[in-house]
């Protein structure tokens, strides 16, 4: 594969580098923390555990790197006050960023107004700190429900809207990039968009790039617009980086 090594450095310094794994220790937050700094440029942020966000905090201070938490995950069932409890928690540890699963079960059972009030309660929570709303498009499925999803996070004031947990059985698809950044478009706000869940290799994460360069238009994707989250993707980036087209 030849790709044009900036390509590659603008798709590492978008990244979420993701360790959300059931098993993961402190050790693994360091490793993650020490692959977070590559040769090739610092990735945009950190994804971990709340238990895990001051570890990271800590070991990533001063060199620029967020440390996003999840919060109402993976399956978007806890209270709203959980929830909120959660994220002020998150953000006393240390979190930059909060990546909140929206009730996406509420909308499918025809409550799409829950939605926005609960991104709107976390944003308020936060402190300032951006929050992605994940709309588990895989589960989703249809258009019109990932486009609610979209709609009613935008609402209530997401600044990204990320495709999923990484839990589900099915997780980002090109489709629902297209559907969620055709949303964002169209609202006029400036809102990113994360891609997540299943993001495994170079030619992954640019089709992702690409899209967001079709939908956005050219230049648009950055760290402050555009997230790729991975857990094993950082490696395939870094083996392609010196193969110049």
């Amino acid at each position: 594969m030849t790709v044009p090594d900036p390509t590659i450095a603008l798709a590492i310094s978008c990244m979420d580098l993701t360790n959300l794994s059931d098993e993961c220790t402190s050790d693994d937050i360091r490793t993650l923390t020490e692959q977070a700094r590559t040769p090739h440029g610092n990735v945009a942020a950190v994804c971990v555990w709340p238990k895990f966000v001051r570890n990271a905090s800590g070991q990533l201070r001063g060199s620029g790197i967020r440390v996003a938490t999840v919060i109402n995950f993976p399956g978007g069932d806890q209270t709203a006050s959980q929830v909120i409890a959660e994220t002020k928690e998150a953000i006393a540890r240390g979190a930059d960023e909060i990546d909140v699963v929206v009730p996406w079960k509420m909308l499918m059972e025809g409550h799409p107004e829950n939605v926005s009030a609960r991104v709107a309660r976390v944003k308020a929570a936060a402190d300032g700190a951006p929050v992605k709303a994940i709309v588990e498009s895989g589960m989703l499925a249809k258009a019109e429900l990932i486009r609610l999803a979209t709609r009613g996070a935008i609402d209530g004031g997401a600044d990204f809207i990320k495709t999923s947990t990484g839990k589900a059985p099915i997780n980002a698809t090109p489709d629902a990039a297209r559907i969620i950044l055709e949303e964002i478009r169209d609202s006029g706000k400036s809102i990113g968009f994360k891609a997540s869940g299943g993001i495994r290799s170079t030619k992954a994460a640019l089709e992702y790039l690409e899209i967001a360069d079709a939908i956005m238009g050219d230049g648009w994707a950055g760290p402050t617009t555009f997230r790729i989250g991975g857990s094993v993707l950082l490696p395939d980036l870094l083996k392609h980086i010196g193969q110049a087209s």
